[in-house]
């Protein structure tokens, strides 16, 4: 499997990752504004238009149906950059929800004669598993020349298989983030940590506070692996994490030990955890996020981990992004603070005049401004000016994904086969929840996981 691990050196990754963390500790608690706050161009939506980069063709008559995973806001906000496409080109676009695993999926409206025109994949595994099929379609001349102009060698590498491309990687997600509740934190008198002991001890103030640490979305697998992937590439490395998402070394390393103890520091102490370890297994992304910003003094948690795209969980609280919800970096559990992404990528089912010109819109910083503007919404793309996000905690994670270039580190889940990193109740997925359930038995946890593992990648 091919992925922009291939082109960086440990050392350039260490180097991005101190530079990214610190342009984060230094500002991603200033107060985040309003709507007043918004910077940039507006795009469908708004005050004004977006200057156009690139030229569209005219497909008056034609029509695209086009799947991805996003619900509530986030499909919304997906929906009003379609519109733009479809006022651009005269082309009717459909957005088709799809469930994950969306490989699966897509393999059913495939094997019905039914593919969708593109499709929205979340994994590097996703787009080679998409080529392997014979159902992904290469780039255009059009598209290829948008990537080259608007993206980091790293960003096309990972919508590459064998050196061709294939994804447009329109969305990204900086996923080394901890966001807290301020009022809480000011009750209670803690401190933003900078490491993983001061993390413990910031969760201990809190607790004696009267008020749960954490609340942990344990019902979707996902995010159990990002917590896993964070406290794993700052103790144990680039390297290694390179290793390991590739199976190049084992689940049985005696470095995922060392992590896995690690997490079952918070995850093994019930009364740190919101519900307990039950209850975080009920407990579904969206309301971890809602839990912690609503309830007044008494939230169900002060901090919640997750990305940036966390922020459009917040809006559906009273809470306010820089003012009553703060977010400070993943801490440093080794040397380094680790800088974890992830990212959608569009790729093309069906090739046609009109999917390669919604491809060749994704990859330019067109969409992504109108999108960037409407919040909870990062893209990779160099050329998008940081002013169309909307607040200034969202410009500064913006800035630090692009600052890090080629040198980050792609989640190690979505590099991973479907099977073993991307299906509900399985692999990793499942593996994670058996021991947040039980964070005790790490030997048991090493061994699942690697067995899932081996299989997944043939061995």
């Amino acid at each position: 499997m091919r992925t922009s691990n291939s082109i960086r050196t440990g050392r350039a990754a260490r180097t991005a990752a101190v530079v990214a963390a610190g342009a984060l500790a230094l500002s991603l608690t200033a107060c985040g504004g309003g709507d007043g706050d918004k910077g940039g161009e507006s795009g469908a939506e708004g005050g004004g238009k977006t200057a156009a980069t690139v030229t569209l063709p005219r497909l008056d008559g034609q029509s695209l149906e086009v799947a991805a995973v996003w619900t509530g806001a986030e499909q919304d906000n997906f929906k009003k950059v379609l519109a733009e496409f479809e006022k651009r080109t005269g082309a009717k676009v459909t957005f088709v929800p799809a469930q994950d695993p969306i490989v699966n999926f897509l393999g059913s409206k495939i094997a019905g004669g039914a593919p969708p025109d593109v499709a929205m994949l979340p994994q590097p595994g996703a787009i080679k598993q998409a080529v392997d099929k014979g159902w992904a379609k290469p780039l255009g001349a059009e598209a290829t020349k948008e990537l080259g102009k608007n993206y980091s060698a790293g960003w096309q590498e990972i919508g590459s298989v064998d050196g061709k491309p294939y994804g447009v990687y329109y969305k990204a997600a900086n996923k080394s983030l901890i966001w807290y509740n301020a009022r809480v934190f000011e009750n209670a008198g803690a401190a933003e940590p900078k490491t993983w002991d001061e993390l413990l001890s910031t969760a201990q103030t809190v607790y004696d506070s009267g008020v749960t640490p954490f609340s942990v979305g344990g019902a979707d697998g996902w995010t159990l692996t990002d917590w896993f992937e964070n406290v794993y590439l700052s103790q144990a490395g680039p390297e290694k994490y390179d290793q390991l998402a590739k199976h190049e070394i084992k689940w049985t390393d005696p470095s995922v030990k060392e992590a896995l103890t690690t997490l079952a520091q918070i995850w093994g102490k019930k009364d740190y955890v919101a519900g307990g370890p039950s209850g975080a297994l009920q407990t579904e992304f969206p309301a971890s996020v809602t839990q912690t910003f609503a309830g007044g003094d008494q939230p169900k948690a002060a901090m919640v981990y997750e990305g940036d795209f966390v922020q459009v969980n917040i809006a559906e609280t009273e809470a306010k992004v820089g003012t009553d919800a703060k977010v400070f970096p993943f801490p440093a559990v080794g040397d380094t603070a680790p800088v974890v992404s992830g990212g959608d990528a569009a790729v093309i089912l069906k090739d046609s005049e009109a999917a390669q010109a919604l491809a060749t819109f994704l990859a330019s910083p067109d969409a992504a401004v109108i999108q960037a503007k409407l919040g909870g919404f990062l893209s990779p793309n160099k050329a998008v000016d940081t002013s169309a996000y909307p607040n200034e905690v969202q410009r500064k994670m913006a800035e630090a994904l692009i600052a890090a270039g080629d040198d980050f580190r792609f989640d190690m889940s979505d590099q991973a086969p479907q099977a073993f990193g991307g299906t509900p109740g399985k692999g990793e997925w499942k593996a994670l929840q058996d021991f947040l359930r039980n964070p005790k038995d790490v030997d048991g946890a090493q061994a699942r996981l690697e067995a899932d593992a081996a299989a997944a990648y043939g061995g």
